[in-house]
């Protein structure tokens, strides 16, 4: 069975922040004494990284649930919470992040990069964070936040210099296992290969990456044989070679398979009919009229490149092409540097009503009445000027709530009384 995995969806959750606590100091004469809650530790991140000794997604095909460390509780004597240690998972090089609707969020090229996934939730603050001028001994803390969730599909491809593209049973694999150390199956049947292989090869003093994709059939762009799933493993490749048959093993003649593979690759992506590529006529030591496939490739102004994987005919003419027409692409197309999109926390609220009940969404309201205990009046208090600072207060003005009406952020319902006077100012993170 292929353990080569080169898709995966995985849910990554941010590890939860830890929460604030309230505590004081004990002193002769002052029951309650001088605030010394400490704050909550921030939660982990979920960080991919990605990583050459990292050859596949099997294991987030095996294990899609992800979760960050928690951040630790604050305690007395203003003992801050440990911060939640980040979860790494390496990834191959080459590996694609998207969203549940195929949007690129990363693309990962370069050893050592790294893209957060998912973001640990912030920790709550100790009632030491709360003294001011006008509050001298605060009786609540924060909660700690939850860390964000977030389901992305991981697809990787290949990073190779060249890609052998061919039909079924071209030979190949036999072809990267001769000039390569890959170990690819080798059999005389289609589909032998029902996963890429990479090779490094060598040519004097120069290595190239060369890839063994699964064989393409006519109607591969539109998912038609095994060949589909590793159309894009192609897409990173620097040059194409093109890989003919020309043995009856083979139902189509070398210029049909020539057309129909180029068509296949133009359908998946039009760039890759115009990617630098050489083209092969394997199997020599099978027929005897090499001439007539060198006269077709003269009229179509190819320059064919006969060769037998079995017997070894041709091949090191072919390699240096390869490695020569590598250098040239290496040195015309820089790499291809990753790619990360950026996109800032939502730190907003927004505003629905859900029948009589008015519901309050978004970081900006949550974090407002994160608070340990509202039942307490100075809690309550200090959260409605919260909401008044982050503008809560207004939007339900605005959206057309009266004085009474039910208002719901998360599990919270309350009555909707807008606070009176400025907002009182303090240090929100």
């Amino acid at each position: 069975m292929s353990t080569f995995i080169d898709s995966a969806r995985i849910t990554a959750r941010g590890g939860p922040g830890g929460a604030g606590v309230v505590a004081f100091e004990k002193r002769k004469g002052k029951p309650r004494g001088k605030p010394s809650g400490g704050s909550g530790g921030s939660g982990g991140d979920v960080v991919l990284v990605a990583d050459p000794n990292v050859a596949s997604l099997l294991r987030y095909d095996r294990q899609p649930h992800w979760t960050a460390e928690g951040g630790a509780h604050g305690e007395g004597e203003l003992r801050q919470g440990s911060h939640g240690a980040d979860l790494v998972l390496p990834v191959p090089l080459g590996t694609v992040v998207k969203d549940p609707d195929g949007r690129i969020l990363a693309d990962l090229v370069e050893p050592g990069q790294r893209f957060v996934v998912a973001r640990g939730g912030k920790g709550g603050k100790g009632n030491a964070a709360f003294v001011s001028v006008d509050r001298r001994a605060p009786s609540f803390a924060e909660q700690g936040e939850y860390g964000t969730e977030q389901v992305v599909v991981l697809e990787l491809r290949l990073l190779a210099d060249a890609a052998l593209v061919g039909f079924p049973n071209a030979g190949k694999s036999t072809l990267i296992a001769r000039v390569s150390a890959a170990k690819p199956k080798i059999a005389d049947y289609p589909f032998t290969t029902l996963e890429p292989h990479l090779g490094i090869v060598t040519v004097g003093e120069r290595e190239f990456v060369l890839a063994d994709i699964p064989g393409l059939v006519e109607g591969a762009a539109d998912g038609k044989g095994l060949g589909h799933e590793f159309l894009r493993h192609v897409e990173r490749a620097r040059v194409l070679v093109i890989l003919l048959d020309p043995t009856p093993l083979q139902p189509l003649d070398v210029a049909a398979q020539y057309r129909i593979l180029l068509k296949e690759l133009e359908r998946h992506s039009p760039e890759l009919a115009h990617r630098p590529r050489l083209v092969v006529l394997n199997k020599v030591d099978a027929v005897d009229d090499v001439a007539r496939y060198r006269r077709w490739a003269d009229d179509e102004g190819i320059e064919l490149y006969p060769v037998s994987a079995v017997t070894g005919e041709g091949i090191d003419q072919l390699l240096h092409a390869i490695a020569d027409l590598t250098d040239r692409v290496r040195r015309e197309a820089p790499d291809r540097e990753g790619f990360m999109l950026h996109r800032p926390a939502g730190e907003g609220f927004r505003i629905e009503r859900d029948g009589d009940v008015w519901v309050v969404s978004g970081l900006a309201a949550t974090r407002a009445v994160n608070l340990d205990d509202l039942t307490k009046p100075e809690a309550a208090a200090f959260a409605a000027r919260r909401m008044a600072r982050a503008g809560i207060d207004d939007a339900l003005r605005k959206a057309g709530a009266e004085p009474g009406d039910e208002v719901r952020i998360g599990d919270l319902v309350f009555e909707y009384h807008p606070a009176e006077g400025d907002a009182e100012a303090e240090e929100d993170r």
